[in-house]
């Protein structure tokens, strides 16, 4: 599985760099302080990654806490069943019937 992720990433470089190398005229990037000329391919290939990373983020940032404050909140429910479970294994010290231990002869 490794291998084949990998030569899907290498596949994925090649053809990033032949997009790239076939749009490489110059485009005026305006960024209202500042005006730089980019590639073309560049500019496209970094607007793709920069999407790509804001969206990852904001979906990590609006799922992951809910999930992670669902595992504590389950964490917490088992460590308390296991308490209440351990609770009714041990026997109590007030029944009436007493355990009774051979005696040894010493």
């Amino acid at each position: 599985m490794r291998f084949v992720f990998t030569l899907l990433t290498l596949v994925f470089i090649a053809l990033g760099a032949l997009f790239g190398a076939l749009n490489s005229e110059s485009v005026p990037l305006d960024f209202y302080f500042l005006q730089a000329p980019f590639p073309k391919g560049a500019a496209l290939l970094c607007a793709l990654v920069l999407g790509w990373l804001l969206g990852g983020l904001l979906v990590y940032f609006s799922v992951v806490p809910g999930l992670r404050r669902r595992v504590r909140a389950q964490a917490r429910e088992l460590k308390l069943s296991n308490r209440e479970r351990a609770a009714q294994a041990t026997p109590s010290t007030d029944s009436k019937a007493v355990a009774l231990r051979p005696i040894s002869d010493a």
